[in-house]
């Protein structure tokens, strides 16, 4: 009873500092975000409005979040996971009870910009408005008139079961007065107008820093301009720093090479594979090619920055029991694609000598292709795709580990050793 009571006591403790935390955020947030007017002057759903709003969707990648696996597209009910619980994607379609349907074009704007549904509620950050809350307010209402040309779904909302306190409107009061302000896109300009375009899209509807940075304890990012690399959240995937030649940099890239890598997934210079691959799928190959070229001119600009953490270990000594057993299992299984010295096949299987999705200090990406296979996006510039077959079933931990320290080990490539024990917890994560 004793227990019981303290922590009932603990609980109350906690909403009362949180309330009170609440109250002090909102005052200092600055203003109430459930002002928001409507344009001075309508503007009707034309053809033309409709299809430029389709062409953001795409740019936003919205669907691919709003639509459950074998569901109905845009109608929600998709899981994110989170390290506090799930949140499920919610039903964009036009139906009147489930949907979008009494929406305005001003709710629609203040849930981009704001972060705040049409009843006031503050929306959870899986939705990323702190990227959003940079998209004009002329693409809020593109976007806004395509979603209303959509078929109707009946497809009610799926109760998220994020862990308390993270559940509250009082923490997410707190959670956006530390960490969400918001804003617009404000051009630079000491840059080109192409620039500033693909500025925008990535900081905005690409909202590529939901991936490519690291998040704090508490699920936050530093800035839209954060993307040095981090952890995506409960994917086990690692999304490389598109600022750093050792990871994902493309500073030394021509600008064709990258808009072939978002338009196609492949290119001269790389591939793309798991969670970039649908970004592909659904977003990047449909975008014109000017869009590309100014995504293409932005990320080139990025000034470099060293990956965080330790600096990778030398690599496995070519005299070692594992590096030996290492390159056994690679002759017998990868040598017949990716070559006896790691050179690939053009247009075909990637070289491995010299990769630096091979030799990155995070393995994670490594271990997740070797053990449940790669597979690049089939797009209209690449419609059918080689892929790598999964090894899941047929490598144990310690010949996995093996492996993979010989690739990161071999050719010249000088990268830390991977050990049973990463293996054997990415297996059993990906289980979960």
């Amino acid at each position: 009873m004793k227990r019981a009571a303290y922590r009932a006591l603990a609980g109350a403790a906690i909403v009362l500092v949180l309330a009170a935390a609440a109250t002090l955020a909102w005052q200092r947030h600055g203003q109430d975000d459930s002002n928001v007017p409507e344009p001075l002057i309508a503007v009707a759903a034309s053809p033309a409005l409709v299809e430029r709003g389709a062409y953001l969707a795409r740019a936003g990648n919205c669907m691919a979040c709003h639509s459950a696996r074998g569901g109905v597209p845009y109608a929600g009910g998709r899981a994110i996971t989170t390290p506090f619980g799930a949140v499920f994607s919610s039903n964009i379609t036009p139906d009147r009870q489930t949907g979008l349907g009494n929406w305005s074009a001003s709710d629609f704007w203040r849930a981009l910009h704001h972060g705040q549904s049409r009843d006031g509620r503050l929306l959870y950050p899986a939705f990323p408005y702190t990227n959003y809350t940079e998209v004009s307010r002329a693409d809020s209402d593109a976007l806004h008139a395509f979603l209303m040309q959509l078929p109707p779904a009946v497809q009610p909302a799926t109760a998220h079961t994020l862990r308390w306190p993270f559940n509250t409107q009082a923490a997410l009061t707190v959670w956006r007065a530390l960490y969400f302000s918001p804003g617009g896109y404000e051009p630079d300009t000491q840059q080109t107008t192409e620039w500033n375009r693909g500025a925008y899209l990535v900081r905005g509807l690409g909202h590529c820093s939901a991936c490519h940075s690291t998040r704090n304890a508490l699920g936050a990012n530093n800035t839209p301009l954060d993307l040095a690399g981090g952890l995506i959240p409960m994917q086990n995937w690692y999304a490389p720093s598109l600022t750093s030649a050792l990871e994902a940099g493309v500073a030394d890239w021509s600008t064709p090479d990258i808009v072939a890598l978002f338009k196609t997934g492949v290119s001269a210079r790389g591939s793309v594979l798991g969670p970039m691959a649908e970004v592909v799928l659904h977003s990047t190959q449909h975008l014109s090619d000017a869009d590309l070229g100014a995504m293409a001119v932005f990320l080139k600009s990025l000034p470099p920055v060293a990956v965080r953490g330790a600096p990778a270990a030398a690599g496995a000594s070519a005299s070692s029991p594992v590096f030996s057993a290492g390159a056994k299992l690679y002759e017998k299984n990868c040598a017949q694609c990716h070559g006896e010295q790691g050179q690939g096949v053009p247009g075909a299987y990637p070289p491995l000598a010299g990769n630096r999705a091979v030799t990155m200090a995070s393995s994670a990406n490594l271990v997740q292709v070797v053990l449940n296979g790669g597979y690049a996006p089939a797009t209209a510039g690449n419609p059918r795709p080689y892929g790598m077959p999964p090894f899941v079933l047929v490598l144990n931990d310690s010949e996995l580990a093996a492996l993979l320290t010989y690739l990161r080990s071999a050719w010249g490539n000088r990268a830390a050793e991977v050990t049973p024990t990463e293996v054997q917890r990415m297996r059993s994560e990906n289980q979960r």
